[in-house]
């Protein structure tokens, strides 16, 4: 069990990094349950949105794909306890040196993103 949860929190993971990287809000969407909220800190400016803020401002900002940036995000550590994990990420993109922190649980026998919580470190 606990080596399919690992690579199904994996693959929610990859979609979501995709997501942001494309500029792709369907995708970034469907790894998110409907009423999660992000908080952020961002150069020391709380950040607060709704599922739908969040993605109307991926849909609305060019992509780190069409930017030309390169693809360096990643998965710090994944801590799975029954059906719910904590994910860390690493996320940098336009100019920014994000870290992530994700909860998920299993809704309907999948991962779901139900919190997200994150920082820019300088």
């Amino acid at each position: 069990m606990y080596k399919k949860d690992v690579k199904e929190i994996e693959n929610l993971i990859t979609n979501y990094f995709m997501g942001i990287f494309n500029g792709d809000s369907a995708k970034l969407e469907a790894c998110f349950d409907d009423n999660v909220h992000i908080y952020g800190d961002v150069k020391e400016i709380e950040y607060l949105k709704s599922i739908k803020e969040y993605l109307a401002g991926v849909e609305n900002r060019p992509s780190p794909k069409d930017l030309g940036e390169s693809f360096q995000m990643k998965i710090i550590g994944i801590d799975i306890m029954g059906k719910i994990a904590m994910v860390k990420l690493h996320v940098p993109m336009l100019g920014y040196n994000y870290y992530d922190y994700l909860s998920l649980a299993t809704i309907d026998n999948n991962w779901k993103i139900v919190n997200k919580i994150f920082t820019h470190v300088a």
